[in-house]
């Protein structure tokens, strides 16, 4: 055997073994002495079809349908997962099963304001806290501010809420508020909304109805500028409306007070910040006469040092 008729057996050998994606989709043609590679025709290639594949039939699109955790006759005519429903009731043996719905009940504390406030000489401590314990939808709120004077409590207001979701972002609040400290304590129904605001305003709107015929309307909205991750600038602002005259609390009908502070923070972590700022608080109408016969500022600038935290 000649030197080409040795290399063209090894060659013809070689393609006849290579598998069939190193072949670039070529069939071979043995044409005199020579080999020629052709690019195969797939338009000659047999169609595939059902009939030509065993098994087919029996396959259907239902059987690859995603299972939403429902049975046919339980599932919403949206065909969305029930928010109430896990695995049909069946849990995983030694891990316990999955809370959904707004089961899992958690409670978080948020202290705004621990404040030291300097005015005209003098120092006096503020606190301004919010907790809640329950699910998505349904919780208790604890509410609470106030300021003392020398360590004992000058004015302070403590509710008690129960708070609904209305939407993601806003929840209605029904129950009790008290006031308490050196003026005569009152009660109130209290009702309100409390959310999240179109531009990330936090709002705190609540209408209350006490004894004797008395109401108040107390509304609160606050901001976060962010200058970086962890300096935060807030500005405040916390209006009071009463629609009787309260002799004995220094209170008379209409915008009773007014405060608007700007606080600067820098978070530490995000459960602790230090800020520093200043406040600005007023009484008008006939609350400022009440505060100029005790002898009281009615307008006051006040700066203020605290801490925020929250767990």
């Amino acid at each position: 055997m000649n030197n080409k008729n040795k290399w063209l057996a090894a060659a013809m050998m070689i393609v006849s073994l290579s598998p069939a994606w190193a072949q670039n989709d070529t069939q071979t043609n043995h044409a005199g002495d020579g080999v020629v590679t052709e690019p195969m025709n797939h338009e000659t290639m047999p169609e595939m079809s059902h009939d030509s594949m065993p098994g087919m039939d029996e396959m259907s699109m239902e059987g690859m349908e995603m299972d939403h955790g429902t049975t046919p006759d339980q599932a919403p005519s949206s065909g969305l997962r029930d928010p109430h429903a896990y695995a049909d009731g069946y849990d995983f043996s030694q891990f316990p099963m999955r809370h959904e719905g707004g089961g899992l009940k958690l409670g978080s504390l948020l202290v705004d304001r621990l404040e030291a406030v300097r005015a005209d000489d003098n120092t006096t401590a503020a606190y301004d806290l919010q907790a809640w314990y329950g699910g998505d939808f349904d919780r208790a709120v604890f509410k609470a501010e106030g300021d003392a004077d020398s360590g004992r409590l000058q004015e302070g207001r403590t509710e008690m809420l129960w708070g609904h979701a209305v939407s993601p972002f806003w929840d209605t609040q029904l129950g009790l508020r008290y006031d308490h400290g050196v003026e005569p304590d009152r009660g109130w129904l209290a009702f309100g909304i409390q959310g999240l605001a179109p531009y990330w305003f936090e709002m705190d709107a609540a209408g209350y109805i006490g004894e004797e015929g008395r109401t108040a309307l107390r509304l609160g909205a606050e901001y976060e500028l962010l200058f970086t991750q962890k300096l935060i600038l807030q500005p405040r602002v916390e209006a009071d409306f009463y629609g009787k005259d309260d002799a004995k609390r220094g209170i008379d009908s209409g915008l009773s007070g007014l405060a608007a502070g700007l606080r600067l923070r820098y978070e530490m972590r995000r459960e602790f910040a230090p800020y520093v700022g200043f406040e600005w608080t007023g009484k008008f109408g006939g609350t400022a006469d009440y505060a100029r016969d005790a002898g009281l500022d009615t307008k006051e600038t006040q700066v203020v040092a605290g801490v925020r935290f929250w767990f």
